[in-house]
C-alpha cells in the first residue's frame, strides 16, 4: 500500500472480484491463509522399518530431482494474503472451501 503526496492510501483491488478497496476506510478484509503439509510425525509399518534407509533416502532425492527450491518448499508450506471486499468476504466466510 503506497501513500500519495496528500497522505492518502492508494486504492487497490479485491482479489476475488476486482472491486476497488481503500485501506483505512473499512471496506475490505485482509485474509491470511497458511497451508502446512501434515505436521504429525510419520507412521511407520514393520515393512517400512525393514527397508534400507540409504536406498529410501536415494529414492526420495531422485523423486525431488528437477524440482526448484520453491517447488519443493511449496509441497511443505504455502502462505497467501488476500484482500476481499465486504460482499466477497461474506461469500467466502460462509463457504471458504467452495
Amino acid at each position: 500500500m503506497a501513500n500519495d503526496e496528500a497522505g492518502e492510501s492508494q486504492p487497490f483491488c479485491c482479489n476475488r472480484c476486482g472491486a476497488e478497496v481503500h485501506p483505512g476506510r473499512g471496506d475490505f478484509y485482509l485474509v491470511r491463509i497458511e497451508a502446512l503439509a501434515d505436521p504429525w510425525p510419520p507412521v511407520f509399518s514393520e515393512e517400512d522399518l525393514r527397508r534400507d534407509p540409504r536406498a529410501e533416502i536415494e529414492r526420495l532425492i531422485e523423486q525431488m530431482r528437477g524440482l526448484s527450491e520453491q517447488e519443493a518448499m511449496d509441497q511443505v508450506f504455502r502462505r497467501w494474503t488476500l484482500s476481499l471486499c465486504g460482499p466477497c468476504y461474506r461469500l467466502w466466510s460462509e463457504n471458504p472451501v467452495g
